[in-house]
């Protein structure tokens, strides 16, 4: 079967990364922080099968509506993310504006098996840096959104964050095994990279709990 193809773009707000997948003509998008022209010029007229959300933060989520409605496809995401992108405050939009019309989301509750058309996908709830953050993996490359950075973890002092409920995140992905991590900032990282990171804030959170 055919490897999927890899699209990065990075927004001008936060530097949030959105990813294109293409598989067989066929476009899957994770995270919503770039404005709908640049992205249309990756996605060209390829199909698009679904947009997945690692979580509700505005820098991430921000343009999730905008995109369902130009490429008529659902959008999966943690069924907590509807608390947490009702709440300016928690999703930390700088002009107050919400996310209120969930018609054309698809929510999972727990860790799911799912395929959109060719792509196979492991969705892994998440929670710490948000109460909403999700991971996919996607043909052996996991999509950690704002949970793992090439060296560091999100941040947990935030609304809805929880350094208990990261902490128990890090021990579920250190039993993942993976090629690369692409986060929702910054550059991606290789599996060793990762099993390094992943267990000094293991350690640095069972020190802090």
């Amino acid at each position: 079967m055919k490897i999927v193809k890899i699209h990065k773009l990075t927004s001008d707000y936060i530097n949030a990364n959105v990813f294109i997948l293409e598989k067989n003509n066929k476009c899957l998008i994770i995270d919503c922080g770039v404005n709908l022209k640049d992205l249309e010029k990756v996605v060209g007229n390829r199909e698009v099968v679904g947009i997945l959300l690692t979580h509700g933060h505005y820098d991430h989520s921000r343009f999730c509506l905008e995109y369902s409605k130009r490429f008529n496809c659902k959008i999966f995401a943690s069924k907590y993310i509807i608390k947490m992108i009702k709440d300016p405050e928690a999703i930390y939009s700088p002009n107050g504006e919400i996310i209120s019309d969930f018609s054309n989301f698809v929510l999972f509750s727990k860790d799911v098996d799912f395929k959109l058309v060719d792509f196979k996908i492991n969705a892994y709830y998440c929670p710490g840096h948000s109460i909403c953050s999700a991971c996919y993996m996607i043909d052996e490359n996991l999509f950690a959104g704002d949970v793992l950075f090439n060296k560091g973890i999100g941040r947990t002092d935030l609304k809805y964050s929880d350094t208990k409920d990261m902490l128990d995140t890090l021990l579920k992905l250190n039993k993942l095994t993976f090629k690369t991590v692409y986060s929702g900032h910054g550059q991606e990282s290789n599996f060793s990279e990762q099993q390094r990171n992943i267990s000094v804030f293991i350690k640095f959170l069972k020190r802090h709990k």
